[in-house]
């Protein structure tokens, strides 16, 4: 897997100089695009698969991060310009970037958790704010405990709701900053009081007996994975924008669609070949009751702005006030993300329902 990362990497910087115009290679367009390690990579995978892409004119290369922070540092140097994002380091992306937010992934919502081994105290206590009724812990419990997070991601947002729900702040923690399979691992040697991950690590962290005491779906929150581009390059090429939500949302219908049997088989093949992980069938089927994947016509609903700011940029808007409530983001960040206007229905409204079910 490190080799496997270590030849991306490497393939990444070839682009750096030539990613931000289209490049044709045997009269097709080279597209650079970034993803994290989780599922929502799933629909891209299987239209490449397929070659969709290749039909479509475009040659869309993946690379896969760590954590949306680890793609944001490598997005400057142009060595992509679509990919799949968790909503906090997009948001950040379009604060620092001109990033914009194209489409949905998914809502992983149930899907990032703040974990403890099954002996924590903090177990003991569930129900201590009334309007989060499922979340484990309580003041005294949590006050003081080292908690291991990946900062600026979701799990960053999914530990901070939970904290707030408490009554309490990140300096009533001590916080350590690790990536997921660090923190997964050096939780696994007894390091930490509590772990935040997302999945597929929250799967492994199920199987090894550890217990949830908070999802952002249990604090009442959405938490979406989102589709972004840079906006320049998006603005420039609409066409290849276009392409690239086309192929995503038909690999979305084919998962929907499709016969669960092969769905399983190909959600196997992706994580052997994208993760280098060998699922079982029970794994793969808590995978896809964990996550919302949306089609196309949920996705233009979703994105809706004729009445106002769409559900998407209300999502957003929510995630960038509360990192402003918590001293992540300044009252001029805030200022400068307006009402999420970089979450655009612009490139998702050109994608036609044919396009997506051929």
């Amino acid at each position: 897997m490190r080799l496997k990362k270590c030849f991306a990497f490497a393939l990444l910087s070839l682009f750096c100089l030539s990613a931000a115009l289209p490049v044709r290679a045997a009269d097709l367009i080279k597209v650079p695009t970034a993803w994290l390690p989780g599922q929502e990579a799933f629909p891209m995978w299987y239209a490449k698969q397929q070659g969709w892409d290749k039909e479509a004119g475009l040659d869309v290369r993946m690379y896969s991060f760590d954590s949306g922070a680890d793609a944001l540092r490598a997005f400057p140097a142009k060595s992509w310009v679509f990919g799949g994002l968790g909503a906090v380091p997009a948001m950040l992306g379009a604060l620092r970037y001109n990033m914009s937010t194209i489409g949905l992934g998914n809502d992983e919502a149930m899907a990032n958790a703040v974990m403890v081994r099954a002996d924590s105290p903090i177990l003991k206590t569930k129900g201590c704010n009334k309007d989060c009724p499922d979340i484990y812990g309580s003041p005294e419990s949590v006050r003081g405990k080292t908690i291991l997070c990946t900062r600026v991601t979701s799990a960053d947002y999914a530990l901070h709701l939970w904290l707030k729900a408490l009554g309490l702040k990140e300096s009533d923690i001590v916080l350590k900053n690790l990536e997921q399979a660090p923190a997964l691992t050096a939780f696994d040697y007894n390091i930490g009081d509590a772990v935040v991950l997302w999945a597929p690590f929250t799967f492994v962290g199920d199987k090894r007996g550890w217990k949830t005491v908070a999802t952002p779906k249990d604090c009442g929150k959405h938490l979406p994975i989102v589709l972004v581009a840079d906006t320049a390059y998006a603005m420039r090429y609409p066409d290849v924008a276009k392409s690239f939500l086309t192929l995503y949302l038909r690999g979305v219908n084919w998962l929907q669609t499709a016969p669960r049997q092969e769905v399983i088989a190909q959600f196997k093949k992706y994580y052997l070949e994208w993760l280098g992980q060998d699922y079982s069938t029970d794994l793969i089927n808590l995978n896809l009751k964990t996550y919302e994947f949306f089609n196309l016509e949920a996705q233009r609903r979703l994105f809706a702005a004729d009445k106002g700011p769409s559900e998407v940029q209300q999502w957003q808007s929510e995630i960038a006030e509360f990192f402003t409530s918590v001293g992540l983001l300044t009252q001029q960040n805030l200022k400068e993300l307006g009402n999420s206007s970089y979450v655009t229905s612009k490139y998702i409204d050109l994608v036609t329902p044919q396009s997506v079910t051929k």
